[in-house]
C-alpha cells in the first residue's frame, strides 16, 4: 500500500438506498462521473453493491455504496435485500432515492433504521423533472430527513454542488475532525520505535495497514521513526542515546517484546490503537476480562474485518485460538467470520473478539459493538486479548489511562 493512499476504510462511507427504478444508479454516476453503476428502466437492474472510492472535494476521501432496490422480490430479490440491508452497518451518511410518488413503507422502515443508528439521512426526490412531489406527501418527506434535494439527475450537474452541500451539513463531526491514531499519547519530534514482524502475514514488500497508517502520522508529524523487526529491538534500544516515548509492536510479538523493553518506556500494540481509533477502547478492555470467565464448550466468536486465504499460523483462528485455550484451560469452540458477514443471531457466543477493523470503518465496528451490548454479549479485540493471555494487559493498555479514557 502506498502511503498517500487513503484507506477505504478510513473514507466517509455514503450509502445510496431506494426501491427498484428511482434512479439510484443515475445518482451515483452523476456523482462520480463515471458509468459506474448500470443503468437501465428495467426494475432489478442493480442486483448487488457497487461501491466507488474517490476525492470529493471539500469533503475529501469518500466510499459512494449503490445497493440493489429494497423493495425487490422473488427469492433471488430477497437475497439482493438482504445484501442492501447488511451496507446498513458501514453507511456513515445515508441517501435514501425516491420519485415524486414520495416514500411508503419501505423507504420508512430504512428511516427507522438508520434514526436508530444515529445515521444522517439525505432524501433525494428524483424525476421532478416528470412531475413534483404533491404538497402533504413533500411536507411528510421533509420531516424524516436532516436535508431534503429536489431535483432530477437528467438535468444538469448543478446537482453535484446540492449533494455535496448536503453532505456537508450532515456529515458527522468525527469524519471532518478525525482523531489522530496516536492523539495525546506522542508530540511532534518525539521518538517512536515500530515493532513489525515479517512472518507469513506479511506478504514480501509491504507492511501490514496498521503499520503503514501509524508511520504515515509519525512522519507527518515530524518525529522520529525506528522501525525493527522483533529480533533487532534490543540492538536498537542499546544502539540510539535515546529513550523512546512509546513501543508500538505487532500483538503476536507482544510477550517478547514487553520482556525487552524496559518497564519505564510505554508499551502498547497496533491493533490496541486501532481498537481506540474504529471501536470503543473500553468497552472492550471490559470485554477481555470475560475471558476468564470462559467454560467448557462456550463458543467464541473471531471476526476479522479482511478477507484472506487463512495461514498455517494464522493470528486469528489459530493463534488467538491456542492462547484462549492455555489461558483459560477450558475446551472452547470457536467460529470465524469475515468481511462484512456479520451474524443476525448471536446469542450463542459467550464472548466476541474483533480484529483491529484496519479493513473496515468505525461505523460498521461501532455498530457490531452496539449488537454485541444490547445482547449482553461481551466484545473485545485482537490485541487487548493477546495482551491479557500474556499477563500484559495493564501495562499495554498504560498509555491510555494517563489519558483519561479508561480507569485502571
Amino acid at each position: 500500500m502506498k502511503l498517500n493512499n487513503t484507506p477505504k476504510s478510513m473514507r466517509l462511507h455514503i450509502g445510496i438506498f431506494g426501491k427498484r427504478n428511482v434512479g439510484k444508479s443515475s445518482l451515483m454516476n452523476l456523482i462520480t462521473g463515471q458509468d459506474i453503476s448500470i443503468v437501465s428502466d428495467i426494475p432489478g437492474t442493480t442486483t448487488d453493491s457497487v461501491e466507488k472510492t474517490m476525492e470529493l472535494l471539500p469533503l475529501g476521501s469518500v466510499v459512494f455504496i449503490d445497493t440493489a432496490g429494497i423493495d425487490d422480490i422473488g427469492k433471488l430479490g430477497e437475497q439482493r435485500v438482504k445484501k442492501s440491508k447488511k451496507i446498513i452497518d458501514r453507511t456513515d451518511v445515508a441517501v435514501i432515492v425516491c420519485d415524486y410518488n414520495g416514500i411508503d413503507v419501505f423507504e420508512e422502515e430504512l428511516i427507522k433504521i438508520f434514526k436508530k443508528n444515529n445515521v444522517p439521512i439525505i432524501i433525494f426526490i428524483n424525476k421532478t423533472d416528470i412531475a413534483n412531489p404533491v404538497k402533504n406527501k413533500f411536507e411528510e418527506i421533509k420531516s424524516q430527513a436532516d436535508c431534503v434535494i429536489t431535483s432530477s439527475v437528467k438535468q444538469d450537474d448543478k446537482i453535484i454542488n446540492k449533494i455535496k452541500e448536503a453532505l456537508i451539513k450532515v456529515v458527522p463531526e468525527e469524519f471532518m475532525n478525525p482523531p489522530a491514531i496516536l492523539e495525546n499519547i506522542v508530540q511532534p519530534e518525539n521518538t517512536v520505535i515500530l515493532v513489525t514482524p515479517i512472518d507469513k502475514e506479511a506478504p514480501k514488500g509491504r507492511l501490514i495497514l496498521p503499520q503503514v497508517n501509524v508511520l504515515r502520522e509519525l512522519l507527518d508529524n515530524n518525529c522520529i521513526s525506528i522501525v525493527v523487526t522483533e529480533k533487532k529491538l534490543e540492538q536498537a534500544l542499546k544502539s540510539f542515546n535515546i529513550t523512546p516515548k512509546i513501543v508500538i509492536t505487532d500483538s503476536q510479538a507482544f510477550k517478547y517484546v514487553s520482556e525487552i523493553v524496559p518497564e519505564n518506556i510505554p508499551l502498547t500494540s497496533f491493533s490496541i490503537l486501532f481498537a481506540r481509533l474504529k471501536g470503543d477502547l473500553k468497552i472492550f478492555y471490559d470485554g477481555a476480562k470475560y475471558i476468564d470467565r470462559l467454560q467448557d464448550n462456550d463458543t467464541v466468536l473471531i471476526c476479522e474485518s479482511c478477507t484472506h486465504h487463512p495461514i498455517e499460523d494464522d493470528i486469528g483462528r489459530v493463534k488467538i485460538p491456542n492462547l484462549l485455550r492455555k489461558k483459560t484451560s477450558k475446551d472452547l469452540k470457536f467460529e470465524y467470520i469475515s468481511s462484512h458477514d456479520f451474524p443476525v443471531d448471536i446469542d450463542k457466543y459467550k464472548l466476541i473478539i474483533h480484529c483491529g477493523g484496519c479493513m473496515t470503518n468505525r461505523r460498521e465496528i461501532l455498530s457490531r459493538i452496539n449488537k454485541a451490548q444490547t445482547a449482553n454479549i461481551p466484545i473485545t479485540n485482537y490485541g487487548i486479548a493477546i495482551s491479557h493471555c500474556f499477563g500484559i494487559c495493564e501495562r499495554a493498555m498504560n498509555p491510555f489511562y494517563n489519558n483519561t479514557e479508561i480507569q485502571k
